[in-house]
């Protein structure tokens, strides 16, 4: 009797199982559930599927916008304004997997190009390719089981440039441009795609090697385009002819640096973006972000005067960059002036919570506020200046801080010089040189002495491109410093990174793009600085120009 239950209970268990799966499967061709129901099961696709995509044209006498309860329009004139008389925009369909319906297609693949693509497939399959403006080939099916995994579109976004690349987890760039009319001027527009859900992104945390060394790439004003970029005064000239792209060699040079170098981060230290010549700003900061992505290596970011010129303001710019893989930027606090007030710890090696090494990062913001009484650039703000005098007695009183056992350090990053760049006369000899005047701003909000009381040892800048030189600066009131002053160290190195752009000014008597090396040795308390130079000679070291010691035995050297 017992057997025979046993048995029963088994045959119903699997029939009810067989069942549960019929079911399943029914649903996925025809959604038998109520859409209740199914809101309890696993999606595959967090968010929308992409279910059509078209391009519209319109003039003066027309509208690009279709009825907005189906379509979604993306925001970018493929013709970015520069149409005489026309606009063209990419619109997207796109609906949540649970109220499809089975009239619905959703989109698996996109093709740009004249021929349809099934004429180059030798198994074509059961789905046909479906022509949309603007040379788009759209696979789509309505079989809910050819699409219930990673294969279907989920996002879609436009791009600009034969050059334009997306870093980002799970995006796909189209080989080809989109097939519209346009002048040889304006960058040819790409679709990038996304198939299936989100994927997260990499934060990695900084942390000093096991050999005790910790080494940062200051690349400084970038000055990146939409398209290819002009180069401004190319030295050495292009040997193509004069023909000079001004992005490819920018980004060719400090992904050679890159692989060279193998920094442990990247600081990006203002002007990234040429808003001038991006009318696309998320084209630029891609390109960029995509030469760390690829090699996975963090990196961190300000603002100068010029990234927020373009179509992205600062507070756009930062959320796209925070969003990016191995971005370690942040917007700061919202009660402190600027976007991208902030720090980055860098933490002792293995597997310790200990502070090695505190980064500090300020926006230096833009233009003067008062051109009338402080002609020129911007300045530090007060609250500024109360985030990073808080901040660093915050942190240095922190455990973090005071556990570790070997000499803590600390240091600066902005884009706009400190007034006292101006003071030439102390520029350490080797270090550099100054080819064109400090364009430092007009009105000094005292943050070079508070970041010695906190016992920031240098701060480094961009902003003045063919400026390369250090100068070391002590407190404005030697009474500050004596003997049971805060600060310890009592002096400070204020740097140039030099630029390295070509889509920025160079001259200034031939000068060449660069970016600087800070080299930390965390077990003997010294950092070292170096500078690496676009087409050096390999035999002078590949470029590499300038070496000083900067810290010894964690003192502040005088140079």
């Amino acid at each position: 009797m017992t057997r025979r239950i046993v048995r029963t209970s088994g045959q119903l268990g699997l029939l009810t199982v067989a069942v549960l799966v019929f079911i399943f499967i029914l649903d996925n061709r025809y959604r038998v559930f109520p859409n209740k129901l199914r809101a309890y099961f696993p999606t595959h696709h967090e968010g929308l599927v992409l279910t059509d995509i078209t391009v519209t044209t319109c003039n003066m006498l027309s509208s690009c916008n279709l009825d907005p309860q189906k379509w979604h329009r993306i925001d970018k004139d493929l013709y970015f304004n520069q149409g005489w008389f026309s606009q063209a925009y990419v619109h997207l369909q796109r609906k949540r997997e649970q109220d499809l319906v089975d009239t619905d297609k959703v989109v698996l693949d996109i093709r740009i190009g004249r021929l349809d693509p099934t004429l180059s497939e030798k198994d074509p399959g059961h789905e046909r390719w479906e022509y949309r403006n603007g040379g788009m080939w759209l696979l789509r099916t309505s079989k809910r089981h050819a699409f219930d995994s990673e294969k279907a579109i989920t996002a879609v976004d436009v791009l600009f440039g034969a050059d334009a690349v997306d870093p980002r987890v799970g995006w796909e760039i189209k080989d080809r441009a989109l097939l519209i009319s346009t002048s040889s001027e304006i960058p040819e527009p790409r679709l990038s795609v996304r198939h299936g859900k989100p994927k997260s992104s990499i934060k990695p945390t900084p942390r000093v090697r096991k050999d005790g060394k910790f080494k940062i790439l200051q690349v400084s004003d970038l000055h990146l385009a939409t398209g290819l970029g002009v180069c401004r005064d190319p030295e050495p000239p292009s040997p193509n002819g004069g023909v000079c792209d001004a992005d490819p060699r920018t980004l060719e040079f400090v992904g050679a640096v890159l692989d060279s170098e193998k920094p442990d981060l990247v600081v990006l230290s203002g002007d990234q973006v040429n808003g001038e010549t991006a009318p696309d700003a998320q084209t630029a900061v891609f390109k960029f972000a995509e030469l760390f992505i690829k090699r996975r290596i963090p990196y961190a970011l300000i603002f100068g005067n010029h990234d927020d010129e373009g179509s992205l303001d600062r507070a756009a710019l930062m959320n796209l960059t925070e969003s990016l893989p191995f971005s370690l930027s942040e917007a700061g606090p919202a009660t402190v002036d600027g976007v991208g007030n902030y720090v980055v710890e860098v933490l002792a090696r293995g597997t310790k919570s200990h502070s090695a090494l505190t980064l500090y990062f300020l926006d230096t913001h833009g233009y003067s506020p008062d051109e009338a009484h402080f002609k020129g650039y911007d300045w530090l703000k007060e609250s500024q200046i109360d985030w990073l005098r808080e901040t660093a007695s915050s942190r240095r009183n922190s455990a973090a801080h005071r556990e570790y056992a070997l000499h803590h350090l600390d240091m600066a990053f902005i884009h706009i010089p400190l007034p006292e760049y101006r003071n030439t006369a102390s520029i350490v000899p080797g270090s550099g040189v100054q080819r064109e005047p400090p364009t430092a701003p007009g009105f000094n909000s005292g943050a070079k002495d508070v970041m010695i009381e906190n016992d920031i040892f240098a701060v480094s800048c961009g902003h003045d491109h063919a400026n390369d030189y250090c100068t070391v600066e002590s407190h404005s009131d030697p009474e500050a410093m004596k003997e049971g002053a805060e600060g310890k160290k009592g002096k400070m190195w204020l740097c140039y990174a030099g630029g390295s752009g070509f889509g920025g000014y160079g001259g200034y008597g031939g000068y060449r793009r660069r970016v600087r090396v800070w080299d930390f040795d965390m077990n003997e308390g010294r950092v070292e600085t170096w500078k690496r130079v676009e087409g050096g000679d390999k035999e002078q070291g590949n470029g590499r120009v300038d070496f000083k010691i900067v810290v010894e035995d964690g003192k502040v050297l005088d140079g």
